[in-house]
């Protein structure tokens, strides 16, 4: 009785984790779940396949079915490239002992002319907003006018105190291009080899 409960336990809580941050590798679930070696990851997951789907991008990727969304909620997903998006964004909130503040893609509004969708934000113990960007395949151009949009929200006093923002990135070439564009302004930068 008690082995069924801690399994039950555990599938509600990895059900839990795909709805909040949508798509999670197995390597991402084994570190949130302490699912143990990759063996004992892959089959626990497997064991799983009527409430989570996946695909192959590397390594498996994992997201929510329709039985699982029904049981914990979510948005639909769906197998696509996209989902390294998402990927990448998660590495951060696990770097940052995942944050029970944590909200994706989140609209910081002052006008018509002035809203930006942050990826995620979360909160620190001093209340202090971080701001998460995830790079993938973005136009550079795209990152910079985004970038703009976050200096107009300071400019303005939107923000209590000046955001922390954090980016994580797929090559040296583009941290560097992002160091250049954030000049000035609070940030930490990462690249995808620093999570593998």
């Amino acid at each position: 009785m008690k082995r069924m409960l801690v399994k039950e336990t555990r599938e509600t809580e990895i059900l839990l984790s795909l709805s909040k941050l949508d798509y999670l590798n197995r390597s991402q679930l084994q570190i949130l779940h302490n699912l143990g070696g990759e063996r004992n990851a892959q089959k626990i997951l497997k064991n799983m396949s009527d409430k989570i789907s996946c695909f192959r991008d590397g390594e498996s990727v994992y997201y929510l079915n329709s039985k699982g969304r029904s049981i914990v909620g979510g948005k639909a997903r769906q197998k696509t490239l996209q989902a390294r998006h998402y990927i990448m964004r998660n590495y951060i909130y696990i770097a940052f002992d995942k944050p029970e503040t944590w909200k994706t893609e989140q609209r910081l509004k002052v006008s018509k002319k002035v809203t930006v969708v942050a990826d995620a934000v979360f909160y620190d113990e001093s209340n202090r907003i971080h701001i998460v960007e995830s790079d993938h395949i973005q136009k550079m151009i795209k990152n910079e006018k985004k970038i703009e949009k976050y200096r107009k929200l300071i400019d303005l006093n939107v923000f209590e105190t000046i955001p922390k923002f954090i980016w994580i990135t797929t090559t040296e070439y583009r941290r560097d291009k992002l160091t250049a564009l954030c000049k000035g302004l609070d940030t930490m930068i990462f690249t995808m080899a620093e999570f593998s």
